[in-house]
């Protein structure tokens, strides 16, 4: 399903990307189970960190934050955990699908994109950017990748990247049924910390979707 470059394993030596393709999701627009694990994640988050320095020195953000800098670029994922955290601002709704992937990513710290997977041309090709990829990024501009950035591409193009996120052609919508989540791991980042955000993001939906069953689960480096 997805095969890897020499060049992305050459560049990113001892990088991951973990996979998992999840059907029969019925996606909500608003689950009151949901809201309520919102609710306890939020003050979690806010219960566990002291200060913003605590939070950016936390694994494995200290390891995206690393990785975003090579990249003169700070990790968006840090960013949305201060503001939970010492804002207090609650996470946004959103249809379940993309909420539970924001959950997971506000938890774990892992870096995720989700896609429609009906809109995906398979196979996907891992990759070290060259420079001159371009891709339509969700809010409709055309974005050029950044070179040796990691970026995921079908048959049609460039699907995500590190560093710009998804693309709009594969985005979830509100009709999709069956996506696929692409977890991002610099190295450094261990494969059962992969296992255990995918299942997050399972249980979660889970909680909207009691038939949905994940089809494919695996981890690529």
């Amino acid at each position: 399903m997805i095969y890897a470059t020499d060049e992305w394993k050459q560049t990113h030596q001892g990088a991951k990307l973990g996979l998992m393709v999840v059907d029969n999701v019925m996606n909500a627009e608003r689950s009151e189970a949901l809201e309520a694990s919102k609710r306890a994640l939020e003050n979690k988050l806010q219960n566990s960190f002291v200060n913003k320095e605590e939070l950016a020195n936390h694994f494995p953000i200290s390891v995206y934050s690393m990785y975003y800098k090579q990249f003169k670029k700070t990790y968006h994922v840090l960013k949305q955990q201060e503001s939970v955290i010492f804002k207090a601002k609650q996470i946004p709704n959103g249809a379940a699908l993309v909420e539970a992937m924001f959950m997971a990513e506000l938890k774990n710290g892992l870096l995720t994109a989700g896609h429609d997977y009906n809109a995906l041309h398979f196979p996907l090709t891992l990759d070290a950017a060259k420079g001159d990829e371009t891709y339509l990024l969700i809010n409709g501009k055309e974005q050029c990748v950044k070179a040796q950035d990691m970026i995921l591409s079908d048959d049609e193009g460039v699907i995500s990247s590190i560093i710009y996120g998804p693309d709009l052609r594969t985005r979830i919508l509100p009709e999709t049924r069956k996506a696929a989540f692409v977890i991002y791991a610099p190295e450094g980042i261990p494969s059962d910390m992969i296992t255990d955000h995918l299942l997050d993001i399972y249980s979660y939906l889970k909680m909207v979707s009691s038939d949905v069953r994940i089809e494919e689960q695996e981890i690529f480096c």
